[in-house]
């Protein structure tokens, strides 16, 4: 469902004002105040995240962030505080960043905490985005969509439950007993919720719903509130990994899977172990000039298109903290141009743009002459214009993650782990001659192509091969921009300007060869007519230079990316759901990326230290049961238990 922003609009007396609902966004006495009576104290802080590892608030509606920056702010004043914070919270009319500066501008004191909160405002598409802020010790999950939808995929377990929106008989859905069953089962032992409506339906409703509730006096006009404690059993606990391995992780494989885990287990406190065949990272798919990071929409919004925005979006915004950080990575979000092979297909083109309803920053058509003149030279159809979008260069992606991960790291290049053993509640990797690289409880496959090669994985990934060409290129020369048409043509880059890639799968060549040269030159001359006829000499498929590499492909073009499974036959309870697959203790994957490997890595790593952490995820729960290593273990049962 399209994103509607939220206008701003203010009452005659300046409080901020929702005409689509009739109704305030907070207290008329004051703000700031409302937030800290009602929903900070209302659930017992900061007393009750003092000395916890993490601390996790779920909240049904966001508005302007208030109570998420009031909340940041105490937690940052308070010196026993948890040692992370996480903020979940739901939005259906999201307000755009400029408006929410002008916001913002009536809480001074929160200034800091809402400049940095409005530098990582997401792109206002549906569906879950992770914002990490304060150095990665507070996250905020913002889901953009209706709150009942996205509760029950919400993958999180809340100590502590801010009800806040607009008034029952204003927005009765935000307030249904459906959406208080959703908050009771996100809700962790003993949470506490807290609101300002003490309204009869809602006492009722969370009554329903297993909570138990008490009026408390209320906030300036309002003579009273309400507060909550979940009276029922809640959903187990899951034991984080965390809590068992003393955060200590191998991970097999520096490309952008590995290193990219690496940073975000290292910015978690973990310790890692990184092994890598090669003298250096990203030696291997992951050593490309230039690499593609882009979404790829579709008229049905399916799991592909789900996915890979998710991923870009989530991929450009770590990119640009790791800048802002002084890291050197080579990026630039110059836009990408997806053109249309024919006019039939900018038709269809057209109908996604128009029916996904994406802000245009991020996905619009354009036609012909527009791309034409957003490229800088002719091209052979119009398309899809991502303007957030651009290029990457894998090795400095690889590089300054892992500068990011700092002195957590121990780098362990030039060793082949010939075996994978798992003893005494560890995982040891093993060389040739017999010897232990090194060991940890966890351990984490990112080895790209050569996950095949342990027996623990027993993923059918196939081997794919990509040969990318390099072509001479002036500086500022056309295209300015990335352009893709069954292949894709970079900018200039040092000099360079990269076109592929092919795509062969259990081809083990690895040298370059004139013919694969021949069809990304062929494809480029289809994108770009004429392009070839400057290049002169440079255009010879025989005298190109190059790069091959082989990618980690899925049956379904899908990632996995998960705990693997035990290889026994399943139980017959599995048939109903991948919770009831027994897994291999510590053990995990990364892989099956494909030729999305900028597009998967970076929230993939994020999803899988959330995971190991026991943090809220990254994902929906339904693309998350999508990517699990395990999904094809499941579907054979599920086939057998239809037929049964």
């Amino acid at each position: 469902m399209p994103i509607h922003p939220a206008r701003l609009e203010r009452t005659p007396e300046g409080v901020l004002y929702s005409g689509a609902f009739g109704d305030v966004y907070h207290s008329r006495d004051n703000a700031l105040g409302q937030a800290h009576a009602v929903f900070i104290a209302g659930n017992g802080l900061p007393q009750r995240w003092q000395g916890r590892e993490r601390f996790t608030i779920v909240e049904t509606g966001f508005g302007a962030g208030l109570n998420f920056l009031a909340t940041w702010a105490a937690w940052r004043e308070d010196a026993c505080r948890s040692a992370r914070l996480h903020f979940v919270s739901c939005e259906l009319h999201p307000f755009c960043r400029e408006d929410l500066a002008r916001i913002h501008a009536a809480w001074p004191e929160l200034a800091t905490f809402a400049a940095e909160l409005r530098a990582q405002w997401p792109v206002l598409a549906p569906g879950l985005h992770r914002l990490n802020l304060d150095a990665g010790r507070v996250t905020l999950t913002l889901f953009l969509g209706d709150a009942a939808h996205g509760l029950a995929r919400i993958d999180a377990r809340a100590d502590a439950l801010y009800l806040d929106g607009f008034a029952p008989a204003k927005n009765p859905a935000l307030w249904s007993e459906r959406v208080f069953h959703l908050l009771a089962g996100l809700a962790a032992p003993d949470a506490t919720l807290a609101t300002w409506s003490v309204a009869g339906q809602v006492r009722e409703g969370l009554r329903r719903a297993g909570f138990t509730t008490e009026k408390a006096p209320g906030f300036g006009t309002k003579w009273q509130m309400l507060r909550g404690r979940l009276a029922r059993e809640a959903r187990p606990l899951a034991v984080p990994e965390a809590a068992t391995s003393g955060r200590h992780a191998l991970v097999l494989g520096a490309g952008i899977a590995g290193c990219t885990v690496a940073e975000r287990l290292a910015g978690r406190g973990w310790t890692v172990e990184l092994i890598d065949r090669a003298p250096a990272p990203a030696t291997g798919a992951s050593g490309n000039l230039a690499g593609v990071l882009r979404p790829l929409p579709s008229l049905d919004d399916n799991r592909m298109s789900r996915l890979t925005r998710a991923g870009s979006l989530y991929a450009w915004r770590r990119i640009h903290q790791l800048r802002v950080r002084g890291l050197a990575l080579r990026a630039d979000d110059c836009g990408v141009l997806h053109l249309g092979r024919d006019a039939a297909q900018e038709v269809k083109m057209r109908a996604v743009v128009e029916r996904l309803a994406l802000p245009p920053e991020h996905l619009r058509f354009v036609g012909v002459d527009e791309a034409a003149e957003i490229a800088g030279c002719a091209v052979a159809n119009g398309g899809w214009w991502f303007a957030g979008s651009g290029w990457v260069q894998p090795p400095s992606l690889c590089a300054a993650s892992l500068e990011a991960a700092g002195g957590r790291l121990r780098g362990h290049f030039g060793h082949t782990v010939a075996r994978l053993g798992y003893d005494g509640g560890a995982w040891h990797a093993h060389g040739p001659d017999g010897s232990t690289i090194a060991s940890a409880p966890v351990a984490i496959l990112a080895p790209g192509t050569g996950i095949a090669d342990f027996e623990q994985a027993s993923l059918p990934v196939v081997s794919a091969r990509g040969q990318v060409s390099h072509l001479p290129a002036v500086a500022g020369s056309a295209p300015r921009v990335v352009v893709c048409r069954g292949g894709y043509v970079s900018p200039a880059v040092d000099g360079l300007r990269c076109a592929g890639a092919t795509f062969a799968v259990d081809d083990p060549d690895p040298g370059l060869r004139p013919q694969d040269h021949a069809e990304n030159l062929q494809r480029l001359e289809a994108m770009i007519p004429g392009f070839g006829a400057g290049l002169g000499a440079g255009f010879d498929p025989d005298r190109l230079d190059g790069r091959v590499g082989f990618r980690p492909a899925s049956p379904d073009r899908l990632p996995m990316v998960g705990a693997l499974p035990l290889p026994d036959r399943p139980p017959a309870s599995a048939a109903r759901g991948l919770d009831e697959l027994p897994r291999r203790p510590g053990l995990y994957a990364l892989s099956g990326y494909g030729a999305r490997g900028l597009v998967w890595s970076v929230l993939a790593a994020e999803l899988l230290a959330s995971a190991l952490e026991g943090d809220p995820a990254p994902l929906e729960r339904d693309l998350v049961e999508a990517i699990d290593p395990a999904r094809f273990v499941l579907r054979p049962l599920a086939r057998t238990a239809v037929r049964e």
